[in-house]
């Protein structure tokens, strides 16, 4: 039923010519002033994996999770992360991910293991994106983007993505400027626990307290065409609460969530992946905007509501996210 629905929707767009850039592969300028397609990758759930421990890395590939993330950061102790960097870049070399994406996620720039963390991974062919934590400004991203363009193999160089993560007040405020930092920036995380830590909020059930935050990295993202990656649902052993955060996250734009344990991914994958329901609406209004502007018929009303070309623009991109 699915593919059937999308293949209709694809004819439909493709004839009526509805592609928007939300569809089209984005192209846009790098630092040489040349540009290159942006594909679109699927990160509904975004995994982390011990890095210093084999049992923790083979658990992670496991799993069907859409972004596969080798941890060098906090799950490594200090005195373990030669040990992890030596491991990770053999699981980059050694594992077909298939779909998945490979990444690894490093210690913060300012933190100065990052370089070390960058020198052991960077020579791989196999790496396809970095997750960078605590970064406060566009400069940790071009220091970063310096160490690729000097130690990256050519050929790949350009296609490593980047995945920032927002932990803090002063990421926050400068959320601008590392969005368009570099167009290897792929993506937003919200990383909830640090935020708290950084600005003396006290975490709640309710997430309230996030939700100026939360809401700010959303906007962020999809100004600047990012995905948004939702944070972490620390109660890991309750799928209620996990729904629960999954529903809100998707209402307020956030494009996937972060997983700490494999339990959790079916859940959020499933949640974070339009259903049926939502693809036959969208479908009926591409349908229904294809029919009235045929007769010169601008907006349009369907089930009661009024249909304009915000809504259209909404049904094109939940298509493009199916």
């Amino acid at each position: 039923m699915l593919n059937t629905i999308g293949i209709s929707i694809k004819s439909s767009l493709i004839n009526n010519n509805l592609l928007t850039q939300a569809i089209k592969p984005a192209l846009v300028q790098n630092k040489y002033n040349s540009t290159f397609s942006k594909k679109y990758i699927k990160r509904r759930a975004l995994f982390n994996g011990k890095g210093s421990e084999d049992r923790k890395i083979l658990a992670s590939l496991r799993t069907n999770a859409d972004s596969i993330v080798f941890d060098l950061e906090d799950g490594v102790a200090f005195n373990r992360k030669k040990e992890a960097r030596v491991k990770v870049f053999n699981a980059l070399e050694k594992y077909d991910l298939g779909h998945r994406e490979k990444a690894v996620r490093i210690n913060c720039v300012s933190s100065g293991l990052a370089e070390e963390d960058l020198k052991s991974v960077l020579p791989s062919s196999k790496l396809e994106a970095l997750v960078i934590t605590k970064v406060n400004s566009e400069k940790d991203i071009h220091f970063v983007c310096d160490m690729i363009d000097d130690i990256a193999p050519e050929n790949v160089r350009k296609n490593i993505r980047l995945i920032a993560c927002v932990e803090s007040a002063m990421s926050l405020m400068n959320l601008k400027s590392i969005c368009t930092s570099d167009p290897r920036v792929d993506a937003l995380v919200f990383a909830s626990e640090d935020y708290c830590a950084d600005t003396g909020m006290i975490r709640t059930r309710s997430r309230e307290e996030l939700t100026y935050a939360r809401q700010a990295l959303v906007a962020h993202a999809h100004a600047f065409n990012l995905q948004a990656i939702d944070l972490v649902c620390q109660d890991y052993k309750n799928d209620d609460i996990l729904r629960e955060e999954c529903q809100e996250g998707k209402e307020f734009g956030f494009t996937g969530k972060q997983a700490i344990h494999p339990r959790q991914i079916n859940i959020i994958q499933e949640m974070f992946t339009p259903s049926q329901k939502d693809l036959e609406y969208a479908r009926r209004i591409l349908d229904g905007f294809k029919n009235h502007t045929s007769k010169g018929i601008g907006a349009f009303v369907l089930d009661g509501k009024m249909i304009d070309q915000p809504v259209v623009r909404w049904a094109e991109k939940l298509i493009s996210r199916a």
